[in-house]
């Protein structure tokens, strides 16, 4: 039994053919222009605005009022897809005789789904997407008077959708960090520098600042006590332009060394009283919140905070440099020292300092950012994540294992874990 027969073509059936060719096209044109004018750059609008032609000057009128450009699109692209099921079903009905409601159905519904989405939206924008300048500019004219025709309905359309969004949006909403951070990885090109600096900048509006803080062990102090040819000493040593001073103990920090503020007695001997050059300390509790801490460094013109504790122990140190650095990445100047925070011994065995990120060596290692966050508890250093997985203290040659990688402790300063071999694969 046959389900369709074919039947003779009248000549208002090739017309009507015609006809659906044509919407084809105009459907093929609105998908065009809708990705075409909503994809161009800065540097594309900088492009068109040198040409001097009346499809540069459309093309930047259009632009003026993207709302109604894109409502201009969306109406006639909707009434040019109706009209075309209806004359595509017209010219099926024509051509062809079914004798089954349930193929007749499934004809028309593919024939048409297919022809609207290759030539209608597929291919358009397909097209658009490679060449949207030379798209912008070819259909420019025609929109322009299509916008005009349309003008009641877009307006329709715009004020509809409108009051519709406002209703739909709770007032005094705020967007939460986790959705920013979502349209950053959205919006950016992975692993640009763009989306690197956006991921920062939404980073530090997270993370505390005992994140980002430089430990207590690693800070380098001025003891009150000490000689000046002994302060100038630490100063040549460390670099740094600021110093914290303290008293008998670092978790009594009695205020900041500018070395600029010794320049003017840089030729004095022992018997200078530094001491009277100290500025207040800045003290930050170490649960804040970083971008709290940049807002009160842009108030207070701070450069450098002590992070402290409940109890106002000293836990570490946080400079203005640490929360940039978060940001643009690691920065370094002509007093820097290049000290590589690990050495590769050969394919699969490294040396690292026990204080690295656990998310660098990850990096280093090419392992998943995640892997060890089953076993690492509160760690955030490879130190941290040895003496959590083995829940007890350490002495040199300990080994320590977790998803197959052997950490083995290459180097101990008293209680700290100095340096840590990493097998990635046995060679065994």
């Amino acid at each position: 039994m046959n389900f369709i027969e074919f039947q003779s073509c009248p000549p208002e059936t090739i017309l009507l053919m015609v006809v659906t060719v044509l919407l084809l096209l105009v459907s093929g044109m609105m998908s065009a222009s809708e990705v075409a004018f909503f994809s161009l750059l800065p540097s594309d609008l900088r492009q068109i605005k040198q040409r001097t032609s009346v499809a540069s000057d459309s093309v930047l009128k259009l632009l003026k009022n993207s709302d109604s450009l894109l409502a201009t699109i969306l109406v006639v692209n909707n009434l040019v897809n109706i009209a075309i099921v209806i004359c595509s079903s017209k010219v099926v009905d024509t051509m062809f005789k079914f004798n089954n409601t349930t193929v007749e159905f499934l004809f028309t519904g593919v024939l048409v789904t297919f022809l609207l989405l290759l030539f209608g939206e597929i291919l358009p924008k397909i097209v658009a997407q490679t060449s949207n300048v030379k798209v912008a500019l070819a259909f420019a004219q025609p929109l322009i008077v299509l916008r005009w025709l349309f003008k009641p309905f877009s307006y329709i359309l715009i004020n509809t959708s409108g009051r519709v969004g406002k209703m739909a949006t709770p007032s005094g909403e705020n967007i939460s960090i986790e959705e920013l951070a979502d349209a950053v990885d959205m919006t950016t090109e992975p692993e640009s520098e763009e989306q690197k600096i956006l991921s920062g900048i939404v980073g530090i509006a997270s993370r505390e600042v005992e994140d980002i803080m430089r430990p207590r062990i690693d800070i380098k102090a001025l003891e009150q006590t000490m000689t000046f040819t002994e302060v100038k000493q630490v100063i040549t040593e460390t670099g740094y332009s600021r110093l914290p001073v303290y008293n008998e103990d670092i978790d009594d920090i009695k205020g900041v060394l500018f070395v600029k503020d010794l320049l003017a007695h840089i030729s004095k001997g022992d018997e200078f009283g530094w001491q009277r050059l100290i500025r207040e300390p800045y003290f930050v509790p170490m649960h804040k919140k970083v971008n709290a801490v940049l807002e009160d460094f842009q108030k207070q013109k701070f450069h450098m905070a002590i992070v402290v504790d409940e109890y106002g122990a000293t836990q570490g140190l946080i400079s203005l440099e640490d929360i940039l650095e978060e940001v643009v990445g690691e920065i370094s100047d002509e007093s820097d020292v290049d000290e590589s925070f690990y050495r590769r011994l050969n394919e699969n065995t490294y040396i690292f300092e026990g204080k690295t990120h656990i998310v660098d060596v990850a990096r280093v290692l090419d392992l998943d950012d995640d892997l060890f966050e089953d076993v690492q508890g509160r760690a955030e250093t490879v130190a941290g994540l040895m003496l959590e997985v083995n829940r007890n203290f350490l002495k040199k040659g300990d080994e320590v294992q977790a998803h197959g990688i052997r950490f083995i402790v290459e180097k101990m300063e008293g209680h700290r874990i100095d340096k840590i071999k990493i097998i990635v694969k046995s060679n065994e």
